[in-house]
């Protein structure tokens, strides 16, 4: 068998933007709907999927009997410029030159789970300026052609006395590569203004706007849901494309205050967010950066009134969750069992409707679509989700992670007959299992 070590199915970067990437050949893995297929993958494309064996042997074959394929995650609210800075954690957040480190482990972290696209917030202004967005960019450059990095420019403040030196320098991240126009309207003084000079920006240069709030206070998300409605009547193209956004405009998260409102003003804020076609973005595995308490929008009520919500893994490992994972599967674990979405809504959250939230086009197994994949060993959905241990990533037609595990048991010590399902080394007694 050709060897599917990440990075070798398809083209070396090295040989350069016009090398011819070899096809990758995807055999026996299982869909979602329990059918078993061949997967064919040429470039950022999927080419062809048939009956196992009905593709030919075209490309570099990868063996994925046992495995369940599935559109690959998305993570729609990271914070690389705080990830891995725990107490217990190597990291020391001093300098640029660590912090450039620091959002690399974890963009790789979360991509060996599956997300092949990452929206980090990164804060700027105060002492550090723009130097933390430089060393993200720094870390987007580093892992391009293995996941896709999206930096969120978050000023702290863009009203008052420092309001124009705030606007400045978030038009400053825009010129310096940030995608997102980001915000904390919780910690300004005028948080309805906060976000009228967020989206005035965005729409000054065709951007998104992903705004990090509590959302506790219904009036002013209904203010805000109308600003934001202003904002998608217009004609505001995608920069430099001359086409609209191909999701949402607006984004917010996490959102945890809505879960301490009354459900009728929870359904009243929802419906207002649904009409202005505003995402909200989730936090099922606990809080994040400035959040007092580990609260979780009410994802139910939300959906009820038709918001589109993803899910996104928030803190990993720093002094807010010192335990956070960054697991895209987690998070939907997390909607399953405590939200009680279905297991394929719960999915989807940290898939196709995170893609969505982040302007990314949808991903099937079918020919045609993105070549964003991940291949979990389990048979069916809900399994996975419990226990997804190995897993095979493909982002742009090539294999860019891998993640094998094996269990293992001690051969009991009881008679044969007992036919105790096991796997392990063979020894003494009864072989693997």
């Amino acid at each position: 068998m050709p060897d599917s070590r990440p990075g070798r199915p398809g083209h070396d970067p090295a040989d350069g933007p016009g090398a011819a990437p070899e096809p990758l050949l995807l055999c026996g893995a299982r869909l979602a709907d329990g059918r078993p297929v061949d997967v064919r993958v040429a470039g950022a494309r999927i080419e062809a999927v048939g009956d196992p064996g009905s593709l030919g042997t075209r490309g570099a074959r990868v063996d994925l009997r046992g495995y369940l394929l599935l559109p690959a995650p998305a993570e729609p609210h990271a914070h690389g410029d705080t990830a891995l800075t725990a107490s217990d954690c190597d990291g020391d957040p001093r300098g640029p030159q660590d912090l450039r480190r620091r959002a690399t482990e974890a963009a790789l972290l979360q991509l060996g789970h599956g997300a092949t696209a990452l929206r980090t917030h990164v804060r700027v202004g105060g002492t550090q300026g723009l130097a933390p967005l430089e060393a993200v960019l720094q870390a987007r450059y580093a892992l391009r052609g293995l996941t896709d990095l999206t930096p969120v420019a978050v000023p702290r403040r863009l009203t008052g006395a420092s309001g124009g030196d705030g606007t400045a320098l978030l038009r400053d991240a825009v010129a310096m590569g940030a995608g997102v126009i980001g915000g904390r309207p919780d910690l300004d003084p005028d948080p309805d203004g906060h976000a009228e000079r967020a989206l005035t920006v965005a729409a000054e240069h065709g951007l998104p706007v992903d705004l990090h709030t509590d959302a506790s206070d219904p009036a002013r998300l209904a203010r805000f849901a109308a600003m934001a409605a202003d904002l998608r009547a217009g004609p505001v193209p995608e920069a430099g494309t001359g086409s609209p956004p191909q999701g949402p405009r607006v984004t917010i998260g996490p959102c945890g205050g809505l879960s301490r409102l009354p459900p009728e003003l929870v359904g009243q804020a929802a419906r207002r967010l649904a009409a202005a076609g505003v995402a909200v973005v989730c936090l099922p595995q606990g809080c994040c950066s400035g959040a007092k308490r580990r609260l979780t929008a009410p994802v139910r009520l939300l959906r009820a009134a038709g918001v589109i919500v993803a899910a996104g893994s928030g803190a990993l490992r720093d002094t807010v969750n010192p335990v956070g994972r960054g697991d895209p599967l987690e998070a939907a674990y997390l909607l399953a069992s405590q939200h009680g979405l279905p297991v394929r809504t719960a999915y989807d959250a940290v898939a196709n409707t995170a893609r969505q939230a982040m302007g990314l086009p949808e991903v099937r197994v079918e020919a045609g679509a993105p070549a964003e994949l991940l291949a979990v060993r389990g048979d069916g959905l809900a399994g996975v989700l419990s226990l997804a241990y190995s897993r095979i990533v493909v982002h742009r037609g090539r294999i860019v992670a891998r993640t094998s595990a094996v269990r293992e048991y001690c051969d009991p010590d009881l008679p044969e007959p007992y036919g105790l399902p096991r796997q392990g080394r063979p020894g003494p007694g009864p072989g693997p299992g």
